[in-house]
């Protein structure tokens, strides 16, 4: 197999599982963030209290896609390791998470992301690229 098939091959693998574990987060704190605050749901005291909170996430659908976002996250992750060394893979789904994870919340979460933390991202970014090398 060509070298550039595998670094193709390589890459897509770590991008789906960027890609993947990003969506299934943001996924999660929409939910979270529109179910509100968990203790409100509580439906008395006790572990029977804690029912309702239960009901109310696995009842939501977009926690549910999340949740198999992140899933087929793990699975991605177990192929990618089968073929990419884990010194690569580990750091590199791991800071593209991070930044897709910045970008994503600015976006879609209408979060602020301010200097400091883009600035990261862009370090992140070049110990990639020093990685990859």
């Amino acid at each position: 197999m060509p070298l550039h098939s595998n670094v193709f091959q390589e890459w897509s693998a770590i991008l789906s599982v960027a890609a993947l574990a990003i969506t299934g987060e943001c996924l999660i704190a929409a939910a979270m963030r529109r179910l509100g605050d968990l203790d409100h749901l509580c439906t008395g005291p006790g572990l029977r209290g804690y029912l309702g909170p239960i009901r109310a996430v696995l009842s939501s659908p977009i926690f549910l896609a999340g949740a198999l976002c992140m899933a087929l996250n793990f699975f991605a992750m177990l192929y990618t390791l089968s073929i990419v060394d884990l010194s690569l893979a580990a750091p590199a789904t791991a800071s593209l998470t991070f930044i897709g994870n910045a970008a994503a919340a600015k976006i879609f979460l209408r979060e602020n992301v301010d200097r400091r933390r883009w600035l990261a991202a862009l370090f992140v970014c070049v110990g990639v690229i020093l990685l990859a090398h």
